[in-house]
């Protein structure tokens, strides 16, 4: 029995495909990213609709700058440089970088080891959605993506002091909304315990 190995298999024959703009490459790649990527834009997109826009045009970019991709690191790394790029391009355009950095400063929480031991990956998600956009945007920036202060405040066209104080906020932000997130469920349980369910 002969087993027949599907063209573009192989991660170097994909981008092999691509820098010859062959659909069948493209589709591929889109296919084997895509579901990630769009991930990584809602991430700094909150809006599903504007998120699919900004994949879309991700992967354009992808497709016309593979030539730039000289294989040093990872491809899908690559990817999410581009993604992330044009999120942040989609956020200015919205203007809403610059919108939450006169904002009062976030009141600390003291108790920092509680912050997220209860807590799924999705619901995380769901509490970074709330963060205001500059918040999430640079806590995605730092705490996700890795970028170092500098780096951000070279992306977003802010200082490495905003940058800093922006990520403090984002985490004491979500600091106070998991708390209440607890609180919330010790009154379920204390609930549900007091009308013997």
């Amino acid at each position: 029995m002969v087993k027949i190995i599907p063209l573009f298999n192989q991660e170097a024959q994909l981008i092999k495909g691509l820098r010859e703009a062959n659909a069948k490459a493209q589709r591929k790649v889109y296919e084997k990213y895509a579901p990630k990527m769009l991930g990584v834009c809602l991430r700094y997109v909150h809006d599903e609709m504007g998120a699919e826009d900004v994949l879309i045009e991700g992967f354009m970019k992808v497709f016309d700058k593979i030539d730039q991709f000289k294989g040093e690191g990872s491809f899908e790394g690559w990817i999410r440089r581009i993604m992330v790029n044009e999120a942040l391009g989609y956020l200015r355009q919205q203007k809403r970088i610059q919108e939450d950095t006169n904002l009062e400063v976030a009141q600390v929480v003291a108790d920092e080891n509680r912050a997220d031991q209860n807590l799924e990956a999705e619901e995380m998600i769901q509490m970074i959605h709330k963060l205001p956009t500059g918040y999430r945007t640079v806590f995605n920036l730092y705490a996700i993506e890795g970028y170092s202060h500098a780096e951000i405040a070279e992306m977003l066209g802010i200082s490495e002091s905003t940058s800093k104080s922006q990520l403090h906020r984002a985490r004491a932000l979500l600091q106070q909304v998991v708390i209440d997130w607890e609180n919330e469920i010790k009154k379920k349980v204390n609930y549900e315990k007091a009308s013997g369910r």
